[in-house]
């Protein structure tokens, strides 16, 4: 047994370098034990390392230190760059088009009523703090999946769903992506559309898959490749998977028509290909939660293979609250359960069990028939200001006497708007107009009001022409 105690020789190394992390000076305790002989005394082995310089005892033990000397430095976050560089300018009409959230007329956050008397009923209901369990709240899930695939689905009445709650949109698509890695025996690539939501790809690659793209925006047109879109699904092998946005695609705000979407269906049912549907919308692309489903939906009648990654984020504002779910179709009650399972065991190393107060809040809101009401009609009213602002910024411009075609801005959907402008011309609108955005020419139109679309429009036809 070694006569020197940990806590002695942690005070003895204090003593020479007192500012080191504890955490260093017991590795390096730890290990310089295993060479001391049991008969060492406490003087010597005291003196012994009290005698010792903090870099001598490092070099000699380098393998028992915390070395993060080798990690680089990441990149920054493009959205997070835009939102520091506005807070740091001081012009007081300046005007921030990066932001992913909804805002009000006046630019605030918006929290809506319908979620705030759901929250209080929540709060004064005598619920506890348990776990969920791994698939979440049983009442959020059955209702989330009535909303995405319709109450009165076959894939519901035949309890052919799998569905877990998930931690928001991101969450599912992570889950998702791990059990197609783990499960789908025809592919482990799946197909993204050129472009999509900046996360997808590094989500997707971080469970195991591989990622391609297939043709979806066109520059030239600032509207859909729809042949060229056909044309990628054909050449795919047979039952690839495919990664549709439902409705109000980010980032460019360009959606297939509902025959176009039959078309897709047709395409991918002929080829076999699987569809990944990512549904962060739904309600807030067009207003109207049915039209935004139409996709999901018309492929569940087909009867084709698809999973669904669901988030409350936007359509209910409930952005920090982290509110989603992962579905599964399944081809019959006895497979649903398999997947079931297989979901729990995909989740419990990953987060275990997901929150329960936002889940709760969503839960009210879509089981109360008053609050439902009271949560569509605000729902309508956000997705129309958005709309009424794409209007009112292209009927700004068309004033302003500018060549160009702004007739894409109303003919998008969603929260964002894909201009057309050069990372040129972004540049000059933040660096000479204080307009904040993505270089690509994204704009979030939440972030435009009726205060400053004047001046939007006036600071775009600058940089245009």
């Amino acid at each position: 047994m070694h006569a020197l105690s940990l806590d002695g020789a942690i005070s003895a190394l204090r003593s020479s370098s007192p500012a080191k992390p504890l955490v260093t000076f017991r590795a390096f305790f730890l290990a310089s034990q295993k060479e001391q002989p049991a008969t060492t005394t406490t003087t010597s082995t005291t003196s012994s390392l009290a005698g010792r310089s903090w870099a001598d005892a490092c070099s000699s033990r380098h393998e028992t230190v915390l070395d993060l000397g080798a990690v680089p430095q990441g990149p920054p976050d493009a959205i997070l760059g835009i939102t520091e560089a506005f807070k740091a300018d001081s012009f007081k009409d300046k005007i921030n088009l990066g932001v992913g959230a909804y805002r009000d007329d006046k630019g605030k956050p918006y929290v809506l009523p319908s979620v705030k008397a759901a929250e209080s009923k929540v709060v004064s209901s005598s619920l506890d703090k348990e776990y969920a369990g791994i698939t979440g709240i049983p009442a959020f899930t059955a209702s989330a999946a009535k909303l995405a695939y319709g109450a009165t689905s076959p894939l519901i009445a035949q309890d052919r769903i799998a569905i877990t709650q998930t931690i928001s949109g991101t969450g599912a698509l992570r889950v998702a992506a791990a059990f197609l890695q783990r499960f789908y025996p025809h592919s482990k690539t799946i197909h993204i559309p050129t472009p999509s939501w900046a996360n997808h790809a590094a989500v997707f690659k971080d469970a195991g898959l591989t990622v391609e793209k297939y043709r979806y925006y066109d520059q030239k047109t600032i509207g859909l490749d729809f042949d060229g879109l056909l044309q990628d699904m054909q050449s795919a092998a047979d039952k690839s998977v495919f990664l549709l946005h439902a409705c109000a695609h980010n980032p460019t705000g360009v959606d297939p028509t509902q025959d176009q979407w039959r078309k897709i269906a047709q395409v991918m049912k002929q080829k076999g290909h699987f569809a990944f549907f990512d549904m962060a919308y739904q309600g807030f692309a067009s207003g109207d939660i049915h039209r935004d489903a139409f996709a999901l939906r018309y492929f569940a009648e087909q009867d084709m293979p698809l999973l669904l990654c669901q988030s409350f984020a936007k359509n209910m504002g409930l952005y920090g609250e982290r509110v989603g779910s992962f579905s599964v179709a399944c081809a019959s009650p006895e497979e649903k359960k398999r997947v079931d399972s297989q979901i729990k065991i995909l989740v419990r190393p990953l987060y275990s069990n997901p929150p329960v107060h936002g889940a709760r809040i969503a839960s009210a809101i879509m089981n109360d028939p008053q609050l439902n009401a009271q949560w569509l009609v605000e729902l309508k009213a956000m997705a129309d200001r958005i709309i009424e602002m794409r209007a009112l910024l292209k009927e700004n411009l068309e004033k302003l006497g500018s060549k160009h075609d702004w007739s894409h801005i109303t003919s998008q959907i969603g929260m964002f708007a894909y201009t057309g402008l050069k990372p040129d011309q972004m540049e000059k609108l933040a660096k000479e107009h204080s307009v904040y955005a993505t270089k690509d020419g994204r704009i979030s139109v939440a972030g435009i009001t009726s205060d400053n679309v004047k001046r939007l429009a006036e600071c775009i036809y600058k940089v245009t022409g």
